[in-house]
């Protein structure tokens, strides 16, 4: 008896894994390897971005600086040969809508609109030529513009810019809210590539300025002066030059 019984229990096998289950494991593996992979080459494409973008951030800078030295060379160039330094006159201007919908004539509603500018406090990159400068003559009443620095450029894309993505304004949060949109097609990958373009006014201003949501700006610390007023008569509407600038402060 104890010999047969031991022979039923030798006889008798553990249950099968399930082949279903077993798929299951292999798939699951699967797709943790597949996981693991596309981390580590998405680590590596960050990696590599970052090293490109400081690279270009450098670029840019150096540039910058061999523009003002230039600049300020000229000056004194002229100036110790008793004569006048004339700058270049300026490709780029920030326009800002001072004024709200009340009465406004179908022409300037249309310039506006053309602007993108349809709030208060709503301001935009333009760039300057004959057909814009007449645009913003026509709207003047509405609006105030001037020339933005660098610093101005720059605060103003890092502070409150905003992209459109899918038709929704889309906070920059990080460059590859721009590198997804903008790389292939127009080369600007980061947030130092948009600020070039815009303040260089470069060949591919005009996508990057559209890709730039319209920016939404405070009332300027203290209030306005008299809106009614153009600037040079002690009031706010019209082109303060660079004068924008100590505006912007008060606005960003």
């Amino acid at each position: 008896m104890p010999a047969t019984a031991a022979k039923k229990t030798g006889a008798k096998k553990l249950p099968a894994v399930p082949e279903s289950k077993l798929k299951f494991s292999k798939k699951q593996l699967s797709k943790r390897a597949l996981e693991t992979k596309r981390k580590l080459k998405r680590n590596a494409i960050i990696a590599l971005r970052k090293r490109e973008n400081l690279v270009r951030a450098e670029k840019y800078q150096s540039q910058y600086i061999k523009a003002d030295r230039r600049e300020i060379k000229l000056r004194r160039l002229a100036k110790s040969r008793g004569q006048f330094y004339v700058p270049a006159e300026a490709k780029l201007a920030f326009v800002i809508r001072i004024r709200g919908i009340n009465k406004v004539a179908p022409k300037v509603r249309k310039v506006l609109q053309l602007f993108r500018l349809r709030q208060i406090n709503n301001g935009v990159f333009i760039k300057l030529n004959k057909a814009t400068i007449n645009m913003l003559r026509i709207a003047e009443p509405y609006i105030t513009w001037g020339y933005p620095n660098l610093k101005s450029v720059r605060e103003l894309i890092y502070k409150r810019g905003f992209v459109k993505h899918n038709r929704q304004r889309v906070p920059i949060t990080d460059n590859f809210v721009i590198e997804r949109k903008m790389r292939q097609a127009h080369q600007i990958q980061c947030v130092e590539d948009l600020v070039h373009e815009i303040f260089t006014v470069g060949p591919k201003f005009k996508n990057a300025s559209n890709f730039l949501w319209p920016f939404k700006l405070n009332t300027p610390t203290g209030g306005w002066r008299k809106k009614a007023n153009h600037y040079v008569d002690g009031g706010d509407f019209g082109n303060r030059e660079d004068k924008i600038n100590k505006l912007l402060r008060k606005m960003v």
